[in-house]
């Protein structure tokens, strides 16, 4: 990262943690967060984005969720 500024997002779900975990690959790394109260998120993101962003364990971030659709189940 280049500098610091103020991000705001049109996206209504942003959930703060910290990441707690990195699985980097060859293309694609894991990244899990762990939100205020327990609850843990996995993401997966590009390298790129793992190296651009700076992330590491112990940094909090902000989970954004967009998504065209929820999809609900139950069981049978």
């Amino acid at each position: 990262m280049k500098g610091e500024s103020n991000m705001k997002l049109s996206a209504r779900n942003q959930l703060k943690g910290t990441i707690i975990a990195l699985h980097p690959g060859a293309v694609n790394a894991i990244v899990i967060i762990e939100l205020p109260g327990g609850e843990q998120i996995t993401s997966t993101i590009s390298m790129g984005s793992l190296k651009d962003l700076g992330l590491e364990v112990g940094k909090e971030v902000y989970a954004v969720i967009k998504a065209s659709n929820v999809m609900i189940g139950i069981d049978d």
